[in-house]
Formats: C-alpha cells, sequence, structure tokens
C-alpha cells in the first residue's frame, strides 16, 4: 500500500488528509481491519517505536497504552501478584499467568484505567488468544502489532460491530534517519531520536546512596522509553516493571511530577485492602468502577459513599479512606523509580517524590542548581543518576 485515505485529519474540518512514504515507497504497515484516523495512526506510529524499543532494551514482550499521543503507562511481562490482578480487573482471565502478550497489556491498561478508556494499543510480539479476550471486554480504538493469531485476529475483529482497526506492522522496518514535518506551511527537519537507552546510562550516581538494584534500573529504563515518547515536559514513575503514573505535556516540571505522583498514588492506592474490598454490585460495569474508585480516593468521596449515593453503586456502605489513612499507607512505600525527560530545576519535584515512595531517580542534570536536587535525594536517601541526555518529544 503507497497511502491511505483518511477522512479526515485531527478535526472533521481538516481534510483532505491520507499518510504516505515521501520516497514512494510502501507504507510498513498493513490495516488489516476497520478504518483507522489521522490521531489512530499518530498514536500507532508513537506506541510501536515505545513497545519495540522496550522489547530491545530489556528483553521481554512489552505493552503500551496510549491516548492522545502519549503514552498512559508502558510495561513488560512481569508477572503480577494476585492483589494487582484484583486491581486491574483481570483476575478473572483464564491463561493470564501464561500469556505474556496479556500480561503486559494487562500491566500497561491497568495503571491508569480512566485515561486508558478508548486507547490505542501497541504489543511488541504475536498477539495471542488470551490477549485478545482480553482486549474485547475493554473499551478500545485499535491496536498494533507484528502479528495475531488466527483466533485472536478474529476475536478482536468483533470489537466495535466489526469495525475494530488492527494494523499489522513490518517489526524490521527501520525509519529513514532525517525526519520533517511541516507547521503553518514551514517544513521542519531534524534527525530521528535514535538514542538508545540501557542500564549504561545510571552509571554517573551523583547522591551518596549508590546501590542501585537491577530491578530499579530495569524500571529506570522503562521509565526513560516511556518519556522519550511523551509529549513534553513530562515525568514517569516506574515500579515492579511498569510505568505507574506519568505526567505528560505540563508547562511547569513540578506540574509534571505532582500528576505522575497523583497517579502512582492512585497505583497503589487501588490495591490497598481497603479498595479491593468495596462491595460493588455485581452488575456494576468496569468502567463505572474505575470512577466510582477515583471518586472513592479523593476529597469528593461523598459522592460515592454518601446517604442516597451509596445504594447505586455498593452492596453496602464502605467506610471512608480519609486522606490521613491514605498519606499513612503511601509514606510507607519505598522502591519506585522516577525518570524525567529534562533537568530538575528544584527540589521541589523531589520533596514531591518522596511521597510517593521514590527511591531511585533518572533526569539529565545540567540545572544551575543541581547541588539542590543532590542535597534533596541525599536526605531522603535516594540514588541519582545524571544521564545527560534530554528527550524532549513532540
Amino acid at each position: 500500500m503507497k497511502e491511505y485515505q483518511l477522512k479526515y485529519g485531527c478535526n472533521p474540518n481538516q481534510f483532505p488528509a491520507k499518510v504516505y512514504m515521501a520516497d514512494g515507497s510502501d507504507l510498513p504497515f498493513e490495516i488489516l481491519n476497520g478504518r483507522a484516523g489521522y490521531i489512530n495512526l499518530l498514536d500507532a506510529m508513537n506506541s510501536w517505536q515505545l513497545v519495540k524499543e522496550l522489547k530491545e532494551a530489556t528483553g521481554m514482550v512489552s505493552a503500551t497504552s496510549f491516548k492522545h499521543v502519549s503514552p498512559t503507562s508502558a510495561a513488560v511481562a512481569n508477572p503480577m501478584t494476585d492483589k494487582q490482578k484484583r486491581a486491574f480487573f483481570v483476575d478473572d482471565i483464564e491463561g493470564l499467568d501464561d500469556s505474556e502478550t496479556a500480561t503486559a497489556y494487562a500491566r500497561a491498561r491497568g495503571t491508569d484505567r480512566m485515561s486508558s478508556f478508548g486507547d490505542w494499543i501497541a504489543i511488541s510480539d504475536k498477539v495471542d488468544v488470551t490477549c485478545a479476550r482480553l482486549i474485547q471486554r475493554e473499551v478500545s480504538d485499535g491496536i498494533i502489532a507484528p502479528d495475531f493469531e488466527p483466533e485472536a485476529f478474529e476475536i478482536l475483529k468483533s470489537k466495535k460491530k466489526g469495525n475494530y482497526t488492527i494494523i499489522k506492522i513490518d517489526p524490521d522496518y527501520e525509519c529513514a534517519p532525517l525526519e520533517t514535518k511541516q507547521v503553518f506551511g514551514v517544513t521542519f527537519e531534524q534527525g530521528h531520536n535514535n538514542f538508545r537507552i540501557g542500564p549504561e546510562l545510571f552509571t554517573n550516581i551523583v547522591t551518596e546512596n549508590k546501590e542501585l538494584p537491577e530491578e530499579a534500573m530495569r524500571d529506570m529504563v522503562i521509565a526513560l522509553i516511556t518519556l522519550k515518547y511523551t509529549q513534553s515536559n513530562s515525568v514517569c514513575f516506574a515500579e515492579d516493571g511498569q510505568a505507574i503514573g506519568v505526567g505528560a505535556g505540563q508547562q511547569s516540571r513540578i506540574h509534571c511530577t505532582r500528576l505522575a505522583g497523583d497517579k502512582a498514588d492512585k497505583w497503589h492506592l487501588r490495591q490497598h485492602d481497603r479498595v479491593l474490598g468495596l462491595p460493588f454490585k455485581d452488575e456494576v460495569r468496569r468502567p463505572d468502577r474505575d470512577n466510582a474508585i477515583d471518586i472513592y480516593l479523593s476529597e469528593d468521596y461523598d459522592d460515592v459513599i454518601g446517604e442516597g449515593n451509596w445504594e447505586r453503586l455498593f452492596t453496602e456502605k464502605p467506610e471512608p479512606f480519609t486522606r490521613d489513612e491514605q498519606r499513612a499507607y503511601l509514606g510507607s512505600l519505598k522502591g519506585v523509580a522516577l525518570g524525567s525527560d529534562a533537568f530538575f530545576p528544584f527540589g521541589d519535584n523531589i520533596e514531591r517524590a518522596a511521597k510517593s515512595g521514590v527511591t531511585y531517580v533518572a533526569q539529565p542534570g545540567g540545572s544551575v542548581r543541581d547541588d539542590n536536587v543532590i542535597e534533596t535525594c541525599n536526605r531522603f536517601g535516594m540514588v541519582m543518576a545524571f544521564t545527560g541526555m534530554r528527550l524532549f518529544h513532540h
């Protein structure tokens, strides 16, 4: 296929619209089902790069859940605990532990389920039946992967009344070294960001604590590769083989950190016994549960457990999970990794990160206040590596 005609561009008033290769060659993907939109294809191209690079860096099957050209999360196929399966609403998926693609996607989708509603999916490897069955029951716009098992393809094809977008990508495709785009009629050209991220990036440890275990390096790699394909400014928290909080597209670095930290906190709190034990009625759908849990963990918890409200969702009235109780639980956490796509200008980012259990930090360094940031890390006993590489993405 030389080119693909689109119904319209980013918005219905933007037409004509199409995608094609500037050199006249075939597109590196095939649309097996459905009709991809402009934003779908932006998500597809960015998300595929992320999972391909994550697989190359870790050697593990990888998945991501994308919305509006940024990942809500990315994950490798690290086995899940029973609490994680319950928190991610996948404890009823038969054969989950035997499917690496399903495990990776269950983690990616389970991180920030509200943001992932209607997501674009990328999987690094052939999609199997178990993964397809998991995707089948979630609200999603489409998927890109190098291949699909025949039965898995038929399962996915049945979504959205047969209109679910399924894209098969050539896994060996490499883009040209130079990339261009036009903005307001002006052509921009730059070299493709082929910077490789791996454990070797964390040798310049600038803090007093220099103990960096392999699991932490893996999580730092995941955080930085996730940031490489996230709209800047961006900060990412990672733990246990997945991104657990992404703060994207904020003008202020501290706002990135707060947003990512708040999402990471929700990821942890969803696994608390208080949340896992919420007595939802059987007929309450997963998206409604996601929304209810989000409100239950907020200051507006009365909107779901107050008199006249709880009866719609629960078989009995839940007790509130107070802010003080949440803070006490979060304050006991350690071992979270944090990546930033550019340097931290002030120590306040580290102060906020400490409240979410961050122990390991990866950032470029180069701020005039690096000493203050290092001092703040030392105060919390953190390990911080300067990577020397900025990862802006626009």
